[in-house]
């Protein structure tokens, strides 16, 4: 998805609702990056949701650190950090201060998967902290498209005890064609 368009970018009371809230409001809206002086533009297919210090799947469940600040914010910055050396994770900081909650977008459209997405987009730890509401180069838009979606627990928690359990993976439900 390429191209200008009239697109509402989010404002930051879209950010700072209960992540159980935000996660699935991202899915069907646009994650639009600036490369080369043009706007790039993805729909989200899927994300997940971190819920605060209780959740053990949540990086807030081992305090308030270094890593972990901005996710202490008011909603709408970004949380990035580095999976086995290699990958960038993109989550979208939601809630409200001092209420440590994320999203991690999981897949866009004809990217699927967090390390890939975030390889194709050049998102990187210079994105850390960056504010959806005021970037000239990353921020997420409202076409108008109202997306339903399904759940599922999250993927890759399962030391997590009771919390891998939660459905808090929300997924771009594609219609299925069936011949006639």
């Amino acid at each position: 998805m390429t191209g200008e368009r009239k697109n509402i970018v989010t404002d930051r009371d879209f950010y700072t609702r209960d992540v159980l809230e935000v996660a699935p409001s991202l899915v069907g809206k646009i994650l639009a990056c600036r490369m080369d002086d043009e706007w790039l533009r993805w729909r989200i297919t899927e994300t997940e949701a971190y819920r605060g210090e209780a959740d053990l799947a949540c990086h807030a469940s081992k305090g308030r650190t270094a890593r972990t600040e901005v996710m202490y914010h008011p909603g709408g910055l970004i949380y990035v950090y580095l999976i086995y050396g290699m990958y960038w994770m993109l989550n979208v900081v939601t809630g409200a201060k001092d209420e440590p909650q994320a999203a991690l977008v999981r897949g866009l459209e004809g990217c699927y998967g967090p390390g890939r997405l975030t390889r194709r987009l050049h998102i990187d730890k210079s994105f850390y902290g960056e504010d959806l509401t005021q970037s000239p180069r990353i921020r997420i838009e409202d076409d108008g498209f109202i997306a339903e979606y399904t759940t599922a627990p999250r993927i890759g928690v399962d030391y997590a005890g009771e919390w891998k359990d939660k459905h808090w993976r929300y997924s771009l439900k594609i219609p299925c064609l069936r011949p006639s």
